[in-house]
């Protein structure tokens, strides 16, 4: 089994400009450096160097060499999200991968073949990765990284795997240009007429760290295939990140809409090809006035579909518009692996969660987010104490099949069970009491005929929100009505606090 594989992306800054904008890859694409003093070629797509445009070019030379050109500038956010979009796509095939330059990646391959196959699974499979996060690469398999980097900068197909032990052979027809050598060390290597790896690896080392010193050492071991440089393993951030820089404002939210729909595409395309999802977005928008606008999407439950997402973060910045245009919009979210709940068998279907975080969003947007969640009873003698807090799904365990809750008694049929039944009244109403002393003797104009009473209940006495109140029962009038009566004593006011059936 091949020890190393490497992802290879030709014309990175290129790819990652396709990647943000798919249609470009219909045809030749260049991408600009700074435009002071020229703006110069730094990457084409295949398209545009065969129509003869070429790294360093200026933008007239360019399009003089190929009229239907499309130019545009190097986005940092488009190349940076690219480079780890790529990572990503090779951690989920292999738990130790190598961040080796734009566009290369490095990945350990021992014992992948237990879990894909063969040396020729494990490259499709890492194909396959990358092409989900909207990159066309190639790979390569071998003993070590520098024989698989230099296979696959080269290679025609889409998949090579160099037999074991057959590095040197696999690289002996390879150009010098491939190793990226000094210019003063690959002009004295043509002098020598030395124009193949295979030419230098056959040179006598001895004679050749002479001569050249260090330098030449390493081209030669390069030149073998061998690593020099110990395997640094690229550890992922504990967000993932996915920008677009905008060369106009946006003023509206529908046009706002569309460039978050493209850039959380890209996002759930990393994270479907990780088999993650997320639990929360983080929006970042950069405003025409130098101002900032951040918001934060809280989902209900795991997920990485884009259209759910995008229909939260819209009612999200619906509810909460930026100030000013918008020049870039940048979306990150948490990853983290989403757990597929098991529903019962004798239970009906839930409807799916993404559609109930969908509908708590809308009510958040109507209501206001803080009046939109599960009420909790809080640990306190004060009637009424709660709280309303995020509403989360239940986990009750599923009903096993022949189980039934316990019936429970009626009141009727218990013996010696209460006839009244104390209905309350919310929200309290305020009433007019008088009283003789402590204990009520009209309500509302009503002569109370009986009472009883109080009981006393106080708490929270060293919080700002103290309480103390007296409950009293009272039989109004000739009908006899019973009532529960509450009196505030800290503002002496009186309530209705319900009414006894």
């Amino acid at each position: 089994m091949s020890r190393f594989a490497c992802v290879w992306v030709d014309c990175f800054a290129a790819a990652a400009a396709e990647r943000c904008e798919p249609a470009l890859r219909a045809g030749p694409l260049a991408v600009l450096g700074p435009a002071a003093p020229a703006a110069r070629v730094l990457d084409a797509n295949a398209a545009a160097r065969e129509a003869g445009v070429q790294p360093g070019m200026t933008e007239t030379e360019a399009r003089a060499r190929c009229p239907a050109l499309a130019v545009r500038r190097r986005v940092e956010e488009h190349a940076a999200s690219g480079r780890r979009a790529l990572l990503e796509a090779a951690a989920s095939v292999s738990p130790r991968v190598e961040d080796w330059a734009p566009g290369v990646v490095h990945v350990d391959a021992a014992g992948l073949a237990r879990l894909f196959g063969d040396p020729a699974a494990v490259g499709r499979r890492l194909l396959g990765r990358a092409h989900a996060v909207g990159f066309a690469a190639r790979v390569a398999l071998a003993d070590s990284r520098t024989a698989a980097r230099l296979v696959a900068a080269r290679a025609r197909g889409a998949v090579t795997v160099v037999p074991p032990g057959r590095a040197r052979e696999a690289l002996a027809d390879a150009p010098l240009a491939v190793l990226g050598l000094d210019a003063d060390l690959a002009a004295t290597l043509a002098r020598w007429g030395v124009t193949t790896l295979g030419e230098l690896a056959a040179l006598p080392r001895a004679g050749l760290g002479t001569r050249l010193g260090p330098a030449g050492l390493r081209a030669h071991d390069l030149a073998l295939g061998r690593d020099l440089d110990p395997f640094v393993p690229w550890t992922p951030p504990p967000f993932w990140e996915e920008a677009q820089g905008l060369d106009w404002e946006l003023d509206s939210l529908p046009a706002l809409a569309a460039v978050l729909e493209a850039v959380l595409g890209r996002l759930c395309a990393r994270l479907a090809a990780a088999r993650l999802a997320t639990d929360a977005l983080e929006v970042a928008l950069e405003l025409a006035s130098g101002a900032h606008h951040a918001l934060s999407v809280a989902l209900a439950t795991p997920m990485g579909e884009p259209g759910p997402m995008l229909t939260l973060a819209a009612l999200a910045l619906e509810a909460r518009p930026p100030a000013a245009p918008v020049t870039r919009v940048a979306v990150s979210a948490r990853p983290l692996v989403a757990r597929a709940g098991q529903g019962g068998l004798w239970q009906p279907p839930a409807p799916p969660r993404r559609e109930l975080a969908a509908v708590l969003a809308r009510l958040a947007a109507l209501a206001g987010p803080d009046d939109v969640g599960s009420p909790r009873v809080e640990d306190s003698h004060r009637p009424d104490a709660h709280a309303l807090v995020p509403f989360t799904l239940p986990q009750d365990a599923p009903e096993a099949p022949g189980e039934r809750a316990p019936r429970r008694p009626s009141p009727a049929a218990a013996e010696g069970a209460l006839r009244l039944v104390l209905r309350r009244v919310r929200p309290v109403r305020r009433v007019d009491v008088e009283t003789d002393g402590e204990r009520p003797v009209r309500v509302g104009g009503r002569r109370v005929v009986t009472c009883a009473g109080p009981w006393r209940g106080s708490g929270e006495w060293w919080d700002t929100g103290v309480w103390a109140r007296d409950e009293w029962d009272a039989a109004l009038g000739d009908d006899g009505t019973l009532c529960r009566l509450a009196h505030d004593r800290r503002t002496g006011e009186w309530y209705l606090d319900g009414v006894y059936d």
